[in-house]
């Protein structure tokens, strides 16, 4: 398939389930880690796309074989990248790419960060520990912080977003959700490890790229 689809929201907004009706569709997915045909581990798609942008100007440089692109930001291991937050790669993605399409998964702030919270430590370490774009480091703990955090996010990308032709919203909260299968791939009895090898070294250079 030629065109690429990137979606633009949050972890915990139906990022996985995304994957799976994507995948399902005929479409080469990443979802937050980008495996090579035969199972190995290529890398992080967050970090792969800024590694992409920074040495070539595409962020889809190292991934050029995937039609999908479903969870795409990464805070674990020291890594902590956020490209849907970041004008400068949709607009990278849009030059380099002009086929590709945007989509923005969403859900209700509340529900969003409390599926956030009870996600292993993704709500109550992780998130506050790191300096995330829009959530500064030692924020997130408190009551009503991460919801804002959401909110502040699905303004952002409602306004640059606004009138494109190649961007679609999805509110996987919505009464007819199920009717377009919109499942649960990623329940919240399953936990991601923390000790995903990334397929970088320590210098960040790509040492397992296959796509």
């Amino acid at each position: 398939m030629s065109v690429k689809i990137v979606n633009l929201g949050l972890p915990k907004s139906g990022t996985t389930t995304l994957a799976v009706a994507l995948g399902e569709a005929g479409f080469r997915v990443a979802d937050w880690l980008a495996h090579a045909p035969d199972g190995s581990k290529i890398g992080f798609v967050g970090r792969l796309m800024y590694l992409g942008y920074y040495q070539f100007g595409d962020p889809l440089s190292y991934m050029s074989d995937f039609d999908a692109f479903t969870e795409i930001s990464i805070v674990r291991r020291g890594r902590n990248f956020w490209p849907q937050t970041d004008w400068q790669i949709i607009d990278a993605i849009r030059r380099h790419h002009p086929e590709a399409r945007f989509v923005f998964t969403w859900r209700d702030p509340e529900a969003h960060a409390d599926s956030m919270r009870r996600w292993g430590n993704l709500g109550t370490t992780r998130l506050p520990q790191f300096h995330v774009p829009g959530l500064p480091q030692w924020h997130g703990h408190k009551p009503g912080e991460l919801e804002r955090w959401i909110e502040g996010h699905a303004r952002f990308v409602r306004h640059v977003m606004a009138g494109a032709e190649d961007f679609l919203e999805l509110d996987v909260g919505a009464e007819d959700a199920q009717a377009r299968w919109w499942g649960v791939a990623n329940a919240n009895e399953t936990r991601m490890a923390d000790d995903a090898d990334d397929g970088l070294d320590d210098s960040g250079q790509v040492t397992e790229v296959q796509a």
